[in-house]
Formats: structure tokens, sequence, C-alpha cells
């Protein structure tokens, strides 16, 4: 996660690691907490990933100022949503309406997310980038060590993961990056959204699970 501006290009490939994957009744959000600034770790817990309601999370990469404004105007328009129509807002709808901010942006802001939430359709998982691209997976990554993360994830996720299981992998996936990649590092946060709500996993659960 980078605190100067850059192109898109450099965006997408510094910074961060984030990841999301599908469990069976969840979804596991994860995320690194080292924010640069050039070659200079300029903070070494930063929070990267937004409760956007009690259903939805997002993960972000790239600016720290666009990433903040974006994921409070989200939490607001979720918020709204839910007052007047009285009931929660999809992950599919909260989704499209970051697609549809970042597309009408075309660039100007320099930010990757990845949203994750629980509703009607089950645990749902979206990768977005700065120009509003939309893509559902069951797991995916973003950042500088996503590459690192990928290859965890593609070599032991299974479908229908308990969600032991799937915080596990994504803690391995974390770890992974932190151990090749520069721009990510320091300690890991872990999020669960289930049927039950949005929950943040105990920092002693992941730091057990970490040092196995």
């Amino acid at each position: 996660m980078e605190h100067q501006m850059q192109p898109p290009a450099e965006v997408i490939k510094t910074g961060t690691t984030t990841v999301g994957l599908i469990a069976k009744d969840c979804v596991i959000l994860a995320s690194d907490q080292r924010a640069t600034m050039g070659y200079l770790v300029a903070n070494k817990t930063a929070k990267k990933i937004y409760k956007i309601s009690d259903s939805i999370g997002a993960t972000i990469a790239g600016s720290v100022a666009d990433a903040q404004a974006i994921m409070e105007l989200l939490k607001a328009e979720a918020k709204l949503f839910e007052i007047q129509r009285g009931r929660p807002m999809r992950v599919r709808a909260l989704t499209r309406l970051l697609s549809n901010i970042m597309f009408s942006a075309r660039g100007a802001y320099m930010l990757q997310c990845l949203v994750g939430g629980f509703d009607d359709d089950g645990p749902q998982v979206f990768y977005t980038d700065f120009i509003g691209s939309v893509l559902p997976d069951k797991y995916t990554s973003t950042g500088s060590g996503s590459p690192i993360a990928l290859g965890v994830l593609e070599a032991e996720y299974k479908d229908n993961l308990a969600k032991k299981k799937a915080i596990e992998l994504a803690v391995r996936a974390i770890a992974a990056a932190i151990e090749r990649d520069a721009a990510t590092g320091n300690s890991i946060l872990v999020s669960v959204i289930d049927k039950d709500g949005y929950k943040e996993v105990d920092k002693d659960v992941i730091t057990k699970i970490w040092k196995q």
C-alpha cells in the first residue's frame, strides 16, 4: 500500500498483499499491515481490511488517501441503503457501486479492492481494479506480493474448506508474501464474514498459525 501517488501500472505492481477466499458458508479476507513510501516503511500497523457493513468487508491496495475516502463513502452508502430499503445492501450491489465509482473516475483513484461478503446468494468474493473491472472468484489476491500468495492458494485451496482451515490458508498465503516481498510485512490481519456477520480474527490465533 503506497502513501504516494503513482501511475496506475505502478500501483498494481507495488505495495502490499491482500487475500480473499470463499470457504464453506463464509468468506475470509486477509492482509499484511505494512505501508510503504518508496523504499521507506512508512507505517507498520496500516489498516487494509475495512468493515463496510455487518455482512460485507473489503481489502485495499494502492493509495492510502484514495482507499480511505472510498471506504468511508461505501460505508455511508451501504448504511443509507439499509435505512431507506429496510434491508442490507447485497454484496454484488456494493461491488457494482464501487465499480461505477472507479469507472467514472477512469484511473483518477489509485486503488485495487477485494470485496467479500455473505447474503442470500451465500459467500462471495469480487476483485475490482482502478478502472472499475469486476471479477468474481473463489480465491484471489492483490498487491505486490499477490503472485506469491496466489502460489500458495493455487496449491492448497479446495472447495468447501472449513472456516478454521480457510483462516489457516489465508494466513499462510500472506505469510509467504511477507517472506519474499519487501513491501509486504510486519503483521497479519484476518476477518471472517458469515451468516452471523463480520468478525475480526483474534491476533493471538493469527500469530499461532503464523509461527507454525
